[in-house]
């Protein structure tokens, strides 16, 4: 079999997670990889057009990928008090944002869509639709140096940033995955890992079986994979990037469990009931 396509961040967590798989710690049998390395919207939009064997999405994206796709239950990132952060320079409510420029990290990302689900006035219809111009899409990354430049009224702020905000200047408005958290009390559902379904069931059951050992191995051996974290992680702290992994990677990253399987569902119902994948 020639290598898959292994699409994943270069975020820590995802570096972590793929690490062991990619750089030979693990036995893959007779499976080869080749990584792709992107943020996660152009993943996402990579999987909408079916372009990857293997990939990691938002959990928004996969609401419009499950003829293609099967959802993996290794490798994802839920949790709790790990979900994305409306911020802003200047003093705003949730209310008075409403029609003025925000940018987000992506009109597929699982943020967006806790936006829209949160408050109905930022729905922005089908994800093929034009986006409203109220939005801006840009790289998680340069979403806070463009609210703290004025360029934008606030951010929608996934990742690291959620602990590096305050040194750009930025207010916190709202915690999404706290709301969800309280709306829902289950754990918030940001991204998982998807496998073509026309790679058949037996290469998906193993491909689930490598990536849960690769994220045991870098349990085992937390320290090993630095090396090759720090190469993409585009220049974060040791310690940024150890509170990363360490919000992001746990229990269900191992296997989603059925209260992860709760979360996605109840999201993923939520979307439909609000036609967000009409």
């Amino acid at each position: 079999m020639k290598p898959l396509s292994l699409g994943y961040s270069p975020c820590p967590n995802d570096t972590f997670i793929f690490y062991a798989l990619i750089h030979g710690r693990i036995n893959t049998n007779d499976l080869k990889f080749k990584e792709v390395l992107l943020d996660v919207e152009t993943l996402n939009r990579k999987a909408l057009n079916a372009e990857l064997d293997l990939t990691k999405v938002s959990y928004h994206a996969f609401g419009h990928l499950r003829d293609k796709y099967r959802l993996l239950r290794a490798g994802g990132a839920l949790g709790r008090g790990c979900g994305p952060l409306v911020v802003v320079k200047h003093d705003y409510t949730m209310k008075e944002l409403r029609g003025k420029n925000i940018a987000i990290p992506g009109r597929m990302t699982t943020a967006f869509l806790l936006l829209q689900l949160y408050d109905p006035a930022f729905f922005s219809s089908s994800a093929l639709c034009p986006l409203p111009s109220a939005f801006v899409e840009m790289p998680f990354h340069k979403i806070m140096e463009a609210v703290a430049n004025e360029e934008v009224d606030a951010g929608l702020i996934i990742h690291e940033s959620r602990f590096t905000y305050p040194s750009f200047g930025l207010k916190q408005v709202i915690d999404l995955g706290e709301w969800w958290e309280r709306e829902t009390g289950l754990p918030i559902p940001l991204g998982g890992i998807l496998a073509k379904r026309s790679l058949g069931d037996m290469v998906n059951e193993k491909l689930n079986s490598l990536i849960k050992k690769s994220v045991e191995y870098a349990f085992g051996n937390r320290s090993e994979p630095m090396e090759y974290i720090k190469k993409h992680s585009q220049e974060l702290s040791d310690d940024v990037i150890n509170q990363h992994i360490d919000l992001y990677v746990n229990d269900y990253s191992l296997d989603i469990g059925a209260e992860g399987e709760k979360a996605v569902t109840e999201l993923l119902s939520r979307a439909e009931e609000a036609g967000i994948f009409s």
